[in-house]
């Protein structure tokens, strides 16, 4: 790992040698406003009073107006929030949480201070205004896409929902580690009881539960790198942990990693566990498509915008620590770029337009984990920001049909949509989300992933990993609008879900969409034309139309972000002021300088066959954006005539085996089962019977030796005259037998 030791040092010499380099870190952290405190306390309040609308028995929308109200009122101060804040940094503390203090063995004080503060810089506000921002949209977009479940359900949904975003404020805006933590095990928490939101449905259950225990792996990870962090620097809190780091960040300028402690180099590593678990990475990514089984809104919102980037911040949040590992940035890189290809090979293969969704956002995920590793945290916050909005209107439209079809999410099955009345809106959504996530030209997704790409030839030794995005770009362009082709337009055509059947998009009990689940189960013709007594789809209401309008116009104006500034616009400035500013600035200073001195040099280094990497890459990811979609419209669009079929269909039998392994999700979670669960099931069996037969079997024994010595003596003490009798003379003639033998022995 020689090589990496002299990039990390030659970065860190070019960030540290520019003059605003260390601006995030040094800066002065000053007291917040106290208002702060009511962005994560207005969703806990709709939390509750969710409840009281649950005891209450309220069979109204009641719950959504609540939340929504106070979300939006959290949205609000936030946007008040960013506005004061004017690049500086502030902690709002709202009481005294966690005050331990002791003596240690050297006579030394120590004390554990965790306070419940809130740590206010501009990646604070990034994060905390789209996901307060996509939280008020996707509860207004839940309030008529539950309504068939009004009652406890309706209030058991918002209740999870508001408590989600609180859990969610707490993570991004925690001061402290154990804050932060706090708020990572609460969307876990949160994350189990919406996915398993369908409690009757045997499915939803289960992936309520892989998701759990998939982040519970993950999360022993993050936990040990919190008590590591305590132990190494004897604090928890931000402003102590960045400012402590400093000295071993000047050692891994020198590319002296050798003298760094191998404790604080193995406190990223163990960060990076609890990251790649909870935004589902490589190989902790499995419980991310299941958790489709939740409530579209769910998937909106905590799988596709705001939990699963979690990790991505987190890494953002403790950048510095990052830097001072040798290994921590390539591995996450490396990561990063191997979990983008596999998942995007196998939403190639997939037919549920949610898994695919799904399996993209793992994809993009990879993006962003891949732009930290390769030094340009403005690039992966940008992407996490568009995709935010671009990926929250994909699944919201696939939501939309879902709700409108009687929960119908085969490709294979919807045709035509777009043409079909009261659909425009779904369909102007879903082309603009798909034309981000395929990177078209001049869309905000282009932009991002474009940044990212460009800088995995920029930084030495990363190339292998720009190739890799690269097709994964491609592909990337082809299943999106590989969606978009097979469901949007084409021929119209349509085949209910199982919800015609008076069953809920997920099988929840009893409830059905009253819109529709009275109509038969019976497809319209090729040409549209429905029969009597046929199932009729129902179009989107205001609300939804309202919400994924919305989403559409922030997904277009996203683009404006870049160019409002230099290196990143307005995203580069916000990360710029930030923990997470030094790889930005180093790159920054290396550019700035044209090539001259050796650290910028070597950062600045790389090419693209020979091009500025930033400049060639508009066009080269471009194209391959042209050329994916070009595909997809070749294969799933030109001359289909039915909705089950395309000319894609003709070239499977020239793949081999890899269309059913792709199918298959490439049997990874059958090589889980084989490879852990059977065999701790295994194991579980055997410890089961060892603690059956020789744990209880001990404990059975001494209690059955007192019992087997009183059942022997219970006969003594029967109540019988007779029986006394002849036990005393029996008594007596074993006293005179002993006398007798005494005698004999001459005892």
């Amino acid at each position: 790992m020689t090589i990496v030791s002299d990039i990390m040092a030659s970065v860190l010499s070019a960030a540290l040698a520019a003059p605003e380099s260390a601006h995030a870190v040094a800066s002065a952290v000053e007291p917040g406003p106290w208002w702060v405190s009511l962005i994560p306390a207005l969703p806990m309040l709709a939390c509750i009073l969710c409840g009281v609308c649950a005891a209450m028995r309220v069979k109204s929308k009641l719950p959504a107006w609540i939340t929504v109200g106070c979300l939006g009122v959290s949205f609000a101060l936030t946007v008040a929030m960013f506005q004061q804040l004017a690049g500086g940094r502030s902690v709002t503390v709202a009481w005294e949480w966690i005050n331990i203090g002791w003596t240690d063995t050297h006579g030394r004080e120590q004390r554990l201070l965790a306070n419940f503060g809130f740590y206010v810089d501009s990646l604070t506000c990034l994060w905390m205004l789209f996901v307060t921002g996509l939280a008020t949209l996707i509860a207004l977009y839940a309030s008529e896409y539950m309504s068939h479940d009004v009652g406890a359900g309706y209030c058991r949904f918002f209740a999870a929902f508001s408590l989600f975003v609180f859990s969610m404020a707490c993570l991004v805006m925690g001061d402290n580690l154990i804050l932060l933590y706090l708020g990572w095990e609460g969307v876990g928490l949160c994350s189990y009881l919406l996915i398993g939101y369908f409690y009757k449905k045997p499915s939803a259950v289960a992936a309520a539960k892989k998701a759990f225990i998939m982040n519970r792996i993950g999360d022993l990870g993050l936990a040990l790198g919190v008590f590591l962090t305590f132990v190494q620097f004897g604090s928890v809190e931000y402003k102590v942990i960045l400012e402590a780091a400093q000295p071993w960040i000047a050692a891994a300028q020198a590319g002296h990693f050798s003298e760094i402690p191998a404790t604080v180099q193995l406190i990223p590593i163990l960060l990076m566990i609890g990251a790649f678990g909870k935004s589902a990475q490589l190989p902790l990514y499995v419980w991310l498509p299941d958790a489709m089984e939740g409530p579209t809104p769910v998937s909106a919102l905590i799988h596709a915008a705001t939990m699963v980037t979690a990790g991505v911040y987190l890494i953002a949040r403790t950048y510095p620590m990052f830097l001072v590992s040798e290994y921590a940035l390539p591995i996450v890189a490396w990561v990063g770029a191997l979990t983008a290809l596999v998942a995007a090979t196998i939403g190639m293969a997939q037919f549920d337009i949610k898994r695919i969704m799904a399996y993209s956002t793992v994809s993009q995920l990879g993006y962003m984990f891949a732009g930290l590793g390769v030094l340009t945290s403005t690039g992966a916050a940008f992407h996490v920001f568009t995709h935010a909005f671009f990926k929250a209107s994909l699944f919201l439209s696939c939501g939309a049909v879902m709700h409108g079809f009687a929960g119908q999410l085969d490709l294979r099955k919807l045709s035509g949509v777009g043409k079909m009345k009261g659909w425009l809106v779904v369909t102007i959504a879903m082309l603009v989300g798909c034309l981000n996530l395929s990177g078209f030209p001049f869309t905000a997704g282009f932009f991002s992933k474009d940044m990212i790409l460009a800088e995995t030839f920029v930084t030495p030794g990363m190339a292998p990993i720009g190739w890799i995005l690269l097709l994964t770009a491609g592909l990337t362009a082809y299943y999106t609008f590989r969606v978009f082709f097979r469901v949007f337009v084409g021929p119209k055509y349509f085949e209910p879900g199982d919800e015609a059947h008076a069953h809920d998009d997920h099988g929840h009990g009893d409830h059905g969409h009253g819109d529709h689940h009275d109509h038969a189960h019976a497809p319209e013709t090729d040409h549209g034309h429905g029969k009597a007594h046929e199932f009729h789809p129902h179009a989107p209401g205001w609300a939804i139309n309202l919400v994924l309008g919305t989403l559409t116009l922030c997904s277009i104006a996203a683009a404006g972000l870049y160019f409002m500034g230099d290196h990143g616009g307005w995203v580069g400035k916000m990360v710029h002021d930030s923990s997470a500013a030094i790889p930005a600035v180093a790159h920054d200073a290396a550019h700035a300088a044209d090539g001259h001195g050796e650290a910028a040099h070597a950062v600045a280094h790389g090419t693209f066959l020979g091009m500025d990497p930033h400049k060639a890459m508009y066009y080269v990811s471009g194209v391959i954006g042209f050329i994916g979609i070009g595909v997809a419209f070749f294969l799933h669009y030109l001359g289909r005539t039915t909705a089950a079929t395309a000319n894609a269909d003709k070239l499977l039998p020239m793949l081999g085996p890899i269309p059913r392994l792709a199918q298959g999700k490439w049997f990874v979670d059958e090589f889980y089962d084989l490879l852990i669960v059977k065999p701790l099931h295994l194991i579980s069996i055997v410890f089961a019977y060892v603690d059956k037969l020789l744990v209880d079997g001990l404990v059975n024994l001494f209690g059955w030796i007192p019992r087997a010595f009183g059942s022997s003596l219970r006969p003594l003490q029967g109540g019988n005259l007779h029986g006394y009798a002849v036990q005393m003379a029996g008594g007596v003639a074993v006293l005179l037998l002993i006398v007798y033998l005494a005698s004999i022995a001459g005892l």
